[in-house]
């Protein structure tokens, strides 16, 4: 999810569709182009996609992020993108793509989920507001976009199940749009600091150990009922997680726990 500036929001391609605005869409393996645009993709994950992926691969976080994705700081930026790697053939084709389709269709990322949709947040600097806005952005071999079904934003993310996914990828956009400004200062984007924000984000098991089984319980003070719903559930362990970073790094007064 991006943030965009509104001065540059009319340069960003696709059409915007306002509340209640429908769109055209359909994918099945009739459209000449099916799976075609599972190929040689930037995808980006957010954390919440980490969690789902995993668990449906029935693997440890630690083995996800070695075997499944790319981690890149691209210049200028203060946090790292995290990248689906996609697989070691001609077409670069997703590893999760097989010739009857996505093999994790249940727990496919945000961004395909909610495809040929995509979100951003303006943000305006000047007043401090912020705006949840939808792009309709399919490429321009997609078939899908000339079928005869159509759709509104809303309708779309509930066909797609994507409720979850779109508020937890709209959380982690919070989180990111504090990192216009450095936080790390002489220990720069690879020191501990960065490593333990990383963590927080991006593996659930070593964040749910850290707060478990390290000193966090002695330092933070968090509800019973809150530390019980992170025990079992790793979306309120990641919505901790996002509150954590926001507060170590930002100073941003936190919800779910407190310093003791």
């Amino acid at each position: 999810m991006k943030h965009i500036d509104p001065e540059t929001l009319s340069e960003i391609p696709g059409r915007r569709l306002g509340e209640g605005e429908r769109f055209s869409f359909a994918c099945h393996p009739k459209v000449s182009c099916f799976n075609r645009c599972c190929r040689n993709l930037n995808l980006f994950l957010y954390p919440y996609d980490v969690v789902r992926l995993r668990k449906n691969l029935d693997v440890s976080s630690d083995r996800f992020l070695e075997e499944f994705v790319d981690v890149v700081l691209r210049p200028g930026s203060h946090f790292p993108e995290v990248l689906l790697r996609m697989s070691d053939n001609a077409e670069k084709t997703c590893p999760f793509l097989t010739d009857a389709g996505c093999s994790v269709y249940p727990d496919r990322p945000d961004t395909c989920r909610t495809f040929p949709v995509e979100q951003g947040i303006l943000y305006d600097e000047k007043t401090g507001k912020s705006e949840r806005i939808h792009l309709f952005r399919p490429p321009d071999f997609c078939m899908g976009q000339y079928e005869a079904q159509t759709w509104t934003v809303a309708s779309w993310a509930e066909d797609q199940e994507a409720a979850l996914h779109n508020e937890m990828t709209l959380a982690w956009a919070e989180v990111r749009r504090h990192f216009q400004q450095d936080p790390w200062g002489s220990e720069g984007p690879h020191g501990p600091k960065a490593r333990m924000a990383f963590m927080a984000a991006y593996n659930i098991d070593a964040f749910r150990e850290f707060v478990f089984k390290s000193s966090f319980l002695k330092r933070y003070k968090i509800r019973p009922e809150v530390q019980r719903k992170c025990r079992r559930s790793d979306v309120a362990l990641l919505k901790l997680g996002f509150e954590w970073i926001a507060f170590f790094l930002f100073g941003v007064r936190p919800s779910r726990f407190r310093p003791k």
